[in-house]
């Protein structure tokens, strides 16, 4: 079912909702191409069954991106970026009644989006392209606004803070002022600490632990760390797809924490770990 145009109802108290990921991609680096032919052609059959699956799964959101944000990852043509996006958006919307969110930095599509049923402008630059604020402010769309440090090409080229914790507040407070002055009123607002980018394993581990100061801000809090690399270092298993149950049990312990969107390419294995957190902290 499409969105409805109304402010998106984002709440956080309890369990936090699922956030499944849809990387429309050839070069992602968990799934990159699964959903895209070789001739770069979405695969509509496998985009449909992976969306009826996470929905099945217990996702609240899909998740959909055109442009690789893995580090390293070159840019995509703004047409090219945006053909990927309408499509799916046009494939799900009418399909399913949960909330669809576009993963883009572009103004051009952060503005088209919303009419074709996006409920969630999901931006990893945080509304810092040159109109991105103000293409985001014509919708009634909710927006997350990510910290990160530098551009995908080269934010993982020795990244150094003096005080993580306090610098990523400060910048996501600052955003969110920013959007406020331009109308995006705070009920619309979600924030995400951005993990793994433009973060050493130290800084990401140190704004883990920092979450409840981030939940504190008194908005939305996501966070996406399934398979990334961080969850490698810890555990050392190379291959992202064998990082599910790391990234489930940093799910739990967010949830413990308080955020309330987890962003996730394991939809099940994290509603299970959701569950067993909110069967431990429930009545006894």
């Amino acid at each position: 079912m499409a969105w409805d145009g109304r402010t998106l109802p984002v709440t956080w108290e309890g369990a936090p909702e699922i956030m499944g990921v849809l990387n429309l991609t050839p070069d992602s680096f968990s799934d990159g191409g699964e959903l895209l032919a070789p001739s770069g052609a979405l695969r509509r059959d496998v985009l449909l069954r992976r969306a009826e699956a996470f929905v099945e799964e217990g996702a609240a959101y899909l998740d959909l991106g055109a442009e690789s944000t893995r580090p390293g990852a070159q840019g995509l043509p703004e047409e090219e970026e945006w053909a990927r996006i309408q499509e799916a958006l046009e494939l799900l919307a009418p399909r399913f009644d949960v909330k669809l969110s576009v993963d883009t930095s572009t103004p051009e599509i952060l503005r088209r989006a919303p009419p074709l049923g996006a409920a969630l402008l999901n931006d990893v630059r945080a509304l810092q392209r040159p109109g991105a604020l103000a293409a985001a402010a014509e919708s009634s769309a909710s927006v997350c606004l990510m910290h990160m440090q530098g551009d995908p090409t080269f934010m993982q080229e020795a990244p150094h803070y003096d005080d993580v914790v306090a610098e990523v507040l400060t910048f996501l407070q600052s955003r969110m002022g920013e959007a406020e002055a331009v109308g995006i009123d705070r009920s619309r607002i979600v924030l995400d600490p951005g993990f793994g980018f433009g973060k050493t394993l130290a800084h990401n581990l140190s704004l883990f632990r920092a979450l409840p100061r981030f939940v504190a801000l008194g908005v939305p809090v996501l966070i996406g760390v399934s398979r990334k690399r961080m969850l490698g270092a810890l555990t050392g298993r190379e291959r992202p797809k064998a990082r599910v149950v790391a990234g489930a049990v940093l799910a739990a312990e967010a949830a413990r924490h308080g955020v309330a969107i987890i962003r996730t390419h394991d939809v099940a294995e994290t509603r299970d770990a959701l569950a067993m957190v909110q069967a431990l902290d429930g009545p006894t």
